[in-house]
């Protein structure tokens, strides 16, 4: 079973907290997929992680770019994992079905949205239900805390 951690944005937007997250589990060394709910979406994210910080360089591709296999950061709006990633990294209320084949997986809600925050617990139940390993992150003006 994977480790999924639930993300709870709160203060600082996913456009501000995708990048940083992603930059600290590629440094470390992970693969990643990021699975967002439209081919627009993957295109406003490819767009994020070009421009978040005028110093810094995430390296990303999605299907517009190709070489998929090469790419560390691999944004996609559909079930795959081309680069052989071994986080998922869920966003805009994507449900994983495949999360089982991941070592981890990172689900970022907006908890400024209710509707976001009730489709989180319901899928923080499946997946609870399912046997995998959760983690609940409270996005802190500072940084993360974990809940639980």
């Amino acid at each position: 079973m994977a480790e999924i951690g639930f993300y709870h944005l709160s203060s600082i937007s996913l456009d501000r907290s995708l990048p940083k997250l992603l930059e600290r589990a590629w440094t470390r060394g992970h693969r990643i997929v990021v699975r967002a709910g439209s081919p627009e979406r993957v295109e406003h994210l490819s767009t994020i992680l070009w421009t978040y910080e005028e110093a810094s360089f995430l390296p990303h591709g999605s299907m517009r770019d190709g070489n998929a296999a090469t790419q560390p950061i691999w944004l996609t709006h559909r079930g795959e994992n081309p680069n052989g990633a071994s986080l998922l990294v869920v966003v805009d209320g994507v449900e994983a079905g495949d999360v089982a084949s991941y070592a981890r997986c990172a689900d970022l809600f907006d908890g400024n949205d209710a509707g976001a925050v009730e489709a989180a617990r319901a899928r923080w139940r499946r997946a609870r239900d399912a046997g995998h390993v959760l983690i609940y992150w409270q996005q802190t003006p500072s940084g993360w805390e974990q809940k639980s």
